[in-house]
């Protein structure tokens, strides 16, 4: 197998298989059209692009560019990787076949990159097949994430009668303007949107800073003192995580029923930092750890006390810890679902994962419900990709001690 003419048409023909599906799942989605990969011709014609692109190395340009060429006007016969269906518009038929052609002959000459025609090194070998595996990875995991947000922001953008014509079919009409987002205006002025999102927004800032004010000295003391079962408390911080939350719903629920607290914000408020001081509490004694010494005794030299060290000196040099804590704390507040589907039950107090799931009913368009899943997920995405390199920083900052 470690021979040019073998691995890259091996390479290749696997490889086309994967551009293939990529295309027709691409253009399925956008168009509404038939688009479907045939995996014996993406095997013949990927293994003779193969074979031609460790044959004719990058200096044969023309070799390659014809071959890549053929391959995508082939999309428009029976015989190509791609067969089309023949309602496609004049358009698609143009995207399929550049798509083809250019996508094909980029991701060969970098996988197939300095592997010549003969005998491979090991090195060689290994180094194609690790980008064909690279490349496969990032197509495969992409897909899996952007996938399933295409179809929920494809549908809410969706009409009652389109989705009911075709509900496979996930472009839209762009010439509706405004009109594309009616599912929204609607949420929003029939639903009570506005106000679900002012809930969770209120309710996970109010989170982030209980959890903050129980787990900064709790770390701190973790980190810095030493008493009797500390390294036993230090370990078992997140046992609480062993034990499945849907094991704890019945007991707190006949709690908050018994106490008056059931069905409001207040006992919301009270259950969320339960869930999420345990790992704030691992987080933060980990980087107390990481801070020298040094300084806070410098501190207390100079006649300060210990709460004020901990506010003047490590409290600031925490900052970044703090930062990324308090963005995980949000997060998970933000998308918690069982214990306000659990407790909440007037629609004037839901957050907005309960108000999502108010829509999973057959009374209520389906794109509303998917509307909806979109508002829960823009803003905690965006916050998050936003701040990511500071919730990173936080993370590692406490990685190396001093």
């Amino acid at each position: 197998m470690r021979k040019g003419y073998l691995t890259g048409p091996a390479l290749g023909a696997l490889w086309l298989v994967v551009i293939a599906t990529t295309v027709a799942i691409t253009m399925s989605f956008s168009t509404g059209a038939a688009f479907r990969p045939q995996v014996l011709l993406c095997l013949l014609w990927g293994a003779v692009a193969g074979l031609i692109y460790v044959r004719y190395p990058e200096r044969h340009a023309m070799a390659r560019l014809g071959l890549t060429t053929m391959l995508g006007l082939s999309a428009l016969t029976r015989f190509g990787p791609v067969l089309i269906g023949s309602e496609t518009s004049l358009q698609a038929l143009l995207v399929t076949v550049f798509a083809m052609a250019v996508v094909t002959h980029l991701s060969l000459t970098a996988i197939l990159r300095d592997t010549p025609f003969g005998e491979l090194t090991r090195h060689e070998f290994e180094d194609a097949v690790i980008r064909f595996c690279t490349g496969f990875g990032c197509i495969f995991f992409t897909a899996i994430v952007v996938i399933p947000f295409y179809v929920m922001v494809m549908t809410s953008l969706k009409s009652q009668q389109a989705l009911l014509q075709n509900p496979l079919d996930f472009s839209v009409d762009l010439s509706q303007g405004s009109a594309l987002f009616r599912s929204y205006t609607e949420l929003f002025r029939d639903f009570n949107f506005g106000t679900y999102l002012w809930t969770s927004f209120y309710v996970s800032v109010l989170t982030v800073f209980i959890t903050l004010a129980f787990s900064v000295p709790g770390a701190y003391a973790v980190a810095r003192f030493r008493f009797k079962g500390q390294k036993a408390f230090s370990r078992s911080i997140l046992l609480i995580y062993m034990v499945p939350m849907i094991v704890l719903a019945l007991p707190i629920y006949i709690a908050f029923s018994l106490t008056g607290l059931r069905n409001s914000i207040l006992g919301i408020v009270m259950i969320y930092p339960v869930t999420t001081i345990p790992v704030a509490l691992y987080m933060l004694q980990g980087y107390f750890r990481g801070l020298p010494t040094e300084v806070e005794e410098a501190g207390l030299m100079d006649g300060l006390s210990r709460l004020a060290v901990i506010w003047k000196i490590t409290l600031p040099l925490s900052l970044p810890a703090l930062a990324s804590v308090s963005l995980y704390v949000f997060m998970i507040a933000w998308n918690e679902f069982l214990l306000a589907f659990m407790l909440l039950d007037d629609p004037s107090k839901f957050t907005l994962t309960r108000g999502v799931t108010m829509l999973n009913s057959s009374e209520i368009p389906r794109q509303h419900l998917m509307a909806g899943a979109v508002i829960a997920t823009v803003p905690i995405m965006a916050l998050f990709l936003g701040l990511e390199r500071f919730m990173t920083k936080g993370l590692t900052a406490g990685s190396v001690k001093g």
